[in-house]
C-alpha cells in the first residue's frame, strides 16, 4: 500500500517521509537527505529500522537558490530518473518517490520524468544516484580560480 506521510517525533531536527509502507523512509537534515528500507513485522519497528538506516546513507546535495544546479539523469537498474532545474515558482513537478526525496531535501522548484521502472525502491535509489553526481557549483568554480557570482552573475 503506497503513502506520503509526514511523521513528527517530536526531535525537530529531521523530516521523516514515509513513501511505501514497511519499505522506504527519507530524513532530511538541512539540505541532505538519506534513504533506508526497514523489514519487520511490526509496521514500528520498520519506520525505525528504515529511519536508522536513512540516517547512516545522508547525501549532501547541492542546491542553486530553491533548484539544482544543472540536469541530471539518475539510474539505478532498469530505473531512470530525469531531474531538470526549474525557474522559481514552478514547484515540485514529480510524482510519488521522486516529490518525496525532492521535498525532504529542500528542493522547491524542479521538473522530473521517471523513465523505465515504476518501482519505488528502483526509483528513490536512482534518484540519489543522480544527487549524488550533481556537481557542487562552489567547488567547480574553486577548481577553475573564478568566483562563483562570476560563473552565475
Amino acid at each position: 500500500m503506497a503513502m506520503d506521510q509526514d511523521r513528527d517525533r517530536g526531535q525537530g531536527e529531521f523530516l521523516e517521509k514515509l513513501v511505501k509502507l514497511n519499505r522506504v523512509a527519507k530524513v532530511d537534515w538541512a539540505g541532505g537527505v538519506g534513504y533506508g528500507f526497514g523489514k519487520a513485522n511490526d509496521v514500528s519497528d520498520a519506520i525505525r529500522k528504515s529511519i536508522e538506516k536513512a540516517k547512516r546513507s545522508m547525501v549532501r546535495v547541492p542546491i542553486k537558490k530553491t533548484t539544482l544546479p544543472h540536469q541530471i539523469i539518475g539510474k539505478f537498474k532498469s530505473a531512470q530518473v530525469l531531474l531538470k532545474p526549474a525557474a522559481p515558482g514552478t514547484g515540485v513537478i514529480a510524482g510519488g518517490p521522486v516529490r518525496a526525496v525532492m521535498e525532504a531535501a529542500g528542493i522547491r522548484d524542479v521538473l522530473s520524468k521517471s523513465l523505465g521502472s515504476s518501482n519505488a525502491i528502483n526509483t528513490v535509489k536512482a534518484v540519489f544516484q543522480g544527487l549524488d553526481s550533481l556537481m557542487d557549483p562552489r567547488e567547480i568554480a574553486t577548481n577553475r580560480g573564478r568566483a562563483l557570482k562570476d560563473m552565475w552573475g
